[in-house]
């Protein structure tokens, strides 16, 4: 029988709606993982370390070459200097990072503060490492993080606050401003913050990535997260690290050792090649072929009848469906699948206490070949032409 904590979690939306998008023959926009390989060079590297046989148990934190060069991206993009060798641990995957930082840092009965709405991973990690989330809601269209409700959340109980940005699924950028509030809150509470920052080098023009780290008083408080499936569109390789000062990284070692003690050893090899080789220019080409897949989506979508929320990170596009139906998030989005033939995700599961701000919204992906977009574009266009001239059902 399921842990009762977990159990009210429910099922992940995500495997549903890619099951209904392979049996409907749906383009599927749901999922965030990108439809195209990444640089070869890159495989190229995970070939050579196969054949020169890393293919044992590596260290756990971290292969020296890996977490070396995750110190010097750190200290390149970000001007944060870490030790590679205790401040650095790298997993199978940001998520895996996330459980080992909720597990490795939290009591029983601690609290966490999750900003909704949220990747679904959050409270489920909170909830395995015996902890309780505590909420504070983002609401649309700005999606801004306000003092006074994220003061609210807080109780004498309360250890950690998890901060996404660029963010999943609404994709902003928080401020600077909007940093500094969450950094006064933790220097004054005695706060960690967990920072999940996948998406750190797909920011659009207008806006700017900050590390919450570099914030005043947060370098000795904050555990940022990573990884290089986003960046480098391997996200099936797992591969993600965690930063932050040696007594919190090694708290989240002491929970990785027992999860999966090390990742993929030659994947790890291949990745430590990829930040060596691809840095500053790469990340400009990338963010380029981003943002006009994202214009391309945005200007589809409004096509469509839908009223698209710009993102200004991330490779993700929340619609308002407001004005083209009355029905709640999840039914659109099967009927979507079966009249359009394109598959979205229902954002009301990324939603704890304000489910009704999710249920006037969907999340589209647009890590996806040109070919795929066009095709989404080309039924959405069919679809919304086939409509009664009344949008609202």
């Amino acid at each position: 029988m399921a842990r009762q904590a977990l159990a009210a979690l429910g099922t992940s939306i995500f495997p549903e709606m890619t099951r209904l998008a392979v049996e409907r023959g749906a383009v599927n926009l749901s999922q965030g993982f990108p439809d195209f390989d990444g640089p070869p060079e890159i495989v190229d590297a995970a070939v050579t370390a196969l054949k020169a046989g890393h293919n044992q148990y590596g260290r756990s934190m971290g292969l020296p070459a890996l977490v070396e060069q995750i110190a010097a991206h750190q200290r390149r993009c970000w001007g944060i200097e870490v030790d590679p060798l205790t401040e650095v641990c790298a997993f199978a995957g940001a998520t895996e990072g996330i459980a080992a930082a909720m597990i490795g840092l939290l009591e029983a009965g601690d609290e966490v503060v999750l900003f909704e709405p949220y990747y679904d991973g959050y409270p489920a990690t909170v909830a395995m490492a015996g902890a309780t989330a505590r909420v504070v809601t983002l609401r649309a269209p700005a999606f801004r993080v306000e003092e006074s409700a994220l003061r609210a959340a807080l109780s004498p109980r309360t250890r950690m606050i998890v901060v996404n940005s660029p963010h999943n699924p609404t994709g902003r950028v928080l401020s600077v401003e909007e940093l500094d509030v969450i950094a006064r809150v933790c220097v004054e509470r005695d706060l960690v913050a967990l920072t999940d920052e996948v998406y750190e080098h797909l920011v659009f023009a207008g806006a700017r990535h900050v590390p919450l780290a570099t914030r005043p008083g947060m370098r000795e408080r904050t555990v940022a997260l990573s990884s290089t499936g986003k960046t480098f569109s391997f996200t099936g390789w797992k591969v993600g690290w965690a930063t932050g000062p040696a007594p919190l990284i090694a708290g989240v070692q002491r929970a990785h050792q027992f999860l999966t003690f090390c990742a993929a050893t030659p994947l790890h090899a291949a990745m430590a090649t990829a930040l060596e080789r691809f840095q500053q220019s790469f990340f400009t080409s990338l963010l380029a072929e981003y943002t006009a897949r994202r214009d391309f989506l945005v200007d589809a979508l409004r096509a469509a009848g839908f009223s698209p929320i710009v993102p200004e990170g991330t490779y993700f596009v929340l619609c308002d469906l407001c004005g083209l139906t009355d029905e709640d998030d999840v039914t659109f989005a099967r009927r979507l699948i079966d009249e359009a033939g394109v598959a979205a995700i229902p954002p009301s599961v990324f939603y704890t206490h304000a489910k009704e701000e999710g249920r006037r919204l969907l999340r589209f992906a647009f890590c996806k070949r040109e070919q795929t977009l066009d095709e989404a574009a080309r039924r959405l266009r069919a679809w919304h032409a086939s409509r009664p001239r009344e949008r609202a059902t």
